[in-house]
């Protein structure tokens, strides 16, 4: 996945780069030159943040990519310090539009196959939003490595003040999640509509 991937997301692409104040125009989900202008302009100060901070493995690079601009920049920080520490660790999930986020909402529920990974449908997670990325551990081998505690130390490692980490949620604790810090609580609710009405977050930490 790169972010060339919301493509065929043409009014989810939009949303994004206006959120970074970078498309100007009507959010009409149709891709001509107002769009491709800021599509370049994202992609060239993506390439700018990848040659000062330094790149990755493949996985996540496609992944980090799809990322707001700050978050990319905190991913990348908090990646370095991970892998620094001896750890081995991909980006595995990234930005994902409303459509992605429903697929995944249908798994094991419905009929379909398999574990229920998700309890957000599209437009109720902060993967919707371009500002959270989640990580998986591997082996030497390359298997999954799903222990707590691995988890636990990456976050102990890699975590810098602008960013939260799932693991500290009380009510559902998730590890491999990180996203951009608020220096308020902000609703997921008023994150969508922020996002919808392509407009910047500008409380950060």
């Amino acid at each position: 996945m790169s972010f060339v991937h919301f493509h065929n997301d043409v009014l989810f692409t939009q949303r994004l780069l206006a959120a970074e104040r970078l498309y100007l125009g009507a959010l009409d989900g149709l891709w001509g030159p107002i769009t491709e202008r800021a599509y370049q302009e994202f992609s060239l100060r993506t390439a700018a943040i990848t040659k000062e901070l330094g790149a990755f493995d493949t996985r996540s690079e496609q992944n980090i990519c799809t990322l707001s601009l700050r978050a990319q920049r905190l991913c990348r920080i908090f990646l370095t310090r991970v892998l620094q520490g001896g750890m081995r660790v991909r980006v595995i999930s990234g930005t994902r539009t409303y459509k992605e986020q429903d697929e995944l909402f249908r798994r094991g529920r419905y009929g379909n196959p398999g574990p229920r990974v998700t309890n957000a449908r599209g437009g109720r997670s902060n993967h919707n939003f371009g500002i959270a990325w989640d990580i998986g551990i591997f082996t030497a081998e390359g298997g999954y490595v799903t222990g707590r505690d691995d988890y636990d130390e990456a976050a102990r490692i890699g975590l810098t003040p602008d960013i939260e980490w799932g693991g500290h949620w009380k009510s559902f604790p998730d590890r491999p999640h990180y996203q951009l810090r608020f220096s308020q609580e902000i609703s997921i609710t008023s994150l969508r509509e922020h996002f919808e009405e392509g407009e910047a977050i500008q409380s950060y930490a």
